[in-house]
């Protein structure tokens, strides 16, 4: 088995791990409990790391999480002969618990989207320089994690619908801030739900910036296998390319089985480095397309996994016609990332929104969503006079 030849990146180090620089592809994987459930965050960074990943991610929305996440680091600083599991935070919203994040953990995730939510007196730049000084203080790692699912507002509005467009000039325009303020020590990601989105982003950034190390995923990409084989197809071209340095598979899975991202992850690795590759069928992806985010720490019920693999036996009559459905289970991505598909379910703790296209349908408890999810696919294909793929 020959190491895939990669682009040459700088090396950028999160606490024992090196991605980039010729290191090994780093695997991924993110804590799927909520992390003030510290028992059950505990045990899921504990299975992710027995399957072998290197870095795992957990979020943080409030400082009730960053106080469990403590408790978790604690807990598992016994794994990997002493040296305890790499963590890295994902923040939202609120950038500034960075500084109160930042001594738990080996890298912090920050999404330029969402920047504009607090002090909107401030500059960009200026909480991008607040998080930098933040990680050079506690010797940690920052990923610039790009989504075209929530851009920067003013680049959305520049762009109109090139969401690559978008999320490569902002992944750009960040990359330079950092270096601007002496920060190198960075990594980028960006992620859609549509594998050629992603493909086409990374090709367009890595073109312009082969120096910073890139974090490749398809967010949102659904349940085993479609989920497997849209990201197979993306990573199979990028990493074919040398473009990449670690990876992230997205998958609908229960709790339980969470580890199964990491071994599909190091198995596609495995297969490009000899050479496997899969065909790829033309009307691949034509037909109805469910999207469905990975369960992670912000699913407000864990019913959302549920809901995700009813509907997808539901919608077995409908595979030939050209809908695209979209299942989130937050309240962080789901409105917006639920904008673009035909039908739309984000769900919330005691219900789900249902949407079509932009437009709420209504909020149904999780026992009656499905039979209402039922009624508006027979409409929309109805309304949109769609023949099967």
């Amino acid at each position: 088995m020959a190491p895939i030849r990669r682009k040459p990146t700088r090396a950028v180090r999160v606490g024992a791990v090196q991605i980039g620089g010729g290191a090994p592809i780093a695997v991924q994987s993110m804590a799927a409990t909520k992390t003030q459930d510290i028992e059950a965050t505990a045990r899921q960074v504990q299975l992710i790391n027995a399957a072998g990943a290197d870095i795992i991610r957990i979020a943080c929305d409030s400082r009730k999480d960053v106080e469990a996440l403590a408790e978790v680091r604690a807990r598992t600083r016994d794994l990997n002969d002493g040296r305890g599991a790499t963590l890295s935070v994902d923040l939202q919203e609120n950038y500034r618990l960075s500084e109160i994040v930042a001594p738990h953990v080996d890298k912090i995730r920050y999404n330029p989207g969402h920047l504009h939510h607090h002090e909107k007196d401030k500059s960009i730049r200026d909480k991008v320089a607040y998080i930098a000084d933040i990680a050079v203080k506690h010797d940690i790692a920052l990923r610039v994690g790009v989504n075209c699912g929530s851009v920067d507002p003013e680049k959305a509005a520049k762009f109109g619908h090139d969401d690559v467009g978008a999320m490569v000039e902002s992944a750009l325009e960040h990359a330079q801030m950092l270096d601007d303020l002496g920060f190198t020590r960075y990594v980028v990601s960006l992620k859609d739900s549509d594998w050629r989105k992603v493909v086409e982003g990374n090709r367009r950034f890595s073109s312009q910036r082969p120096d910073v190390p890139l974090h490749l995923g398809v967010t949102e990409a659904g349940m085993p296998p479609d989920g497997i084989i849209k990201t197979r197809i993306a990573f199979e071209q990028l990493l074919a390319e040398g473009i990449g340095d670690t990876i992230r598979v997205s998958l609908t899975l229960p709790f339980e089985d969470k580890g199964q991202e990491i071994t599909v992850g190091r198995d596609l690795i495995a297969d490009i480095e000899a050479g496997r590759f899969r065909s790829v069928p033309l009307n691949f992806g034509e037909g109805l397309n469910i999207i469905s985010c990975p369960s992670c720490s912000r699913v407000e019920n864990e019913q959302f996994i549920v809901l995700a693999q009813d509907l997808k036996k539901m919608t077995e009559y409908a595979k030939d016609y050209r809908v695209t459905i979209a299942v989130m289970g937050c309240r962080v991505n789901g409105p917006g990332e639920t904008d673009d598909a035909d039908i739309g379910l984000w769900c919330g703790p005691l219900g789900v929104n249902l949407k079509h296209g932009e437009e709420v349908v209504g909020h149904f408890p999780y026992d009656q969503v499905l039979d209402q999810a039922h009624a508006l696919l027979d409409r929309v294909i109805r309304d949109k006079g769609l023949a099967p793929a």
